[in-house]
């Protein structure tokens, strides 16, 4: 079985360019026209530079003059700027009771609303103990107070449901 060749990453360079013809894009960014790559790959060592292929797809294939040490870098870049400016959205909790006094259920509201203002959705969840699981419809309207006092800054990803011997409600940002 013959070595597997690796495989290239980006776009093609210099002698990969296996093309016949190519439409040449010069070091100014001037449109040069449609000429054989082969002429295309004598101009660019004539100015020291690199052929660079940007547009694989187009017919003929389209081929700038430039720097491909440079252009690697400004792609680098482009990367790590976008994976700096992209948020990964947390799931937090916050645990309740269907009995839960006025003054940490504003705590517990000023924790929500703190979780949305940062993006992140808020998972709800409602434990009942003991003989509280007689008294299902004080849980539901806990969260039911806990969803209309957050409607006009997130949506509801899952309806409160129970499960064993907790409600769960999912609450995401708008």
């Amino acid at each position: 079985m013959p070595a597997q060749l690796p495989t290239r990453d980006g776009p093609r360079v210099n002698e990969d360019i296996r093309v016949p013809q190519v439409r040449l894009i010069d070091q100014d960014g001037e449109m040069i026209g449609v000429m054989s790559a082969r002429d295309a790959l004598l101009r660019a060592y004539e100015v020291g530079l690199d052929l660079l292929e940007i547009s694989p797809n187009a017919a003929p294939p389209v081929c700038k003059i430039t720097d491909y040490g440079k252009y690697k870098y400004e792609q680098q870049k482009k990367a790590n700027e976008a994976r700096k400016r992209q948020k990964v959205v947390e799931l937090k909790e916050i645990k309740v009771r269907p009995n839960i006094d006025d003054h940490d259920y504003d705590v517990k509201m000023r924790q929500m609303k703190e979780f949305i203002g940062d993006g992140d959705k808020v998972k709800v969840t409602l434990r009942f103990r003991g003989r509280e699981m007689a008294h299902q419809d004080l849980g539901l309207k806990v969260l039911d107070r806990i969803r209309t006092e957050l409607a006009e800054a997130t949506k509801v990803e899952s309806m409160p449901r129970l499960e064993n011997r907790q409600m769960i409600m999912v609450l995401a940002p708008k």
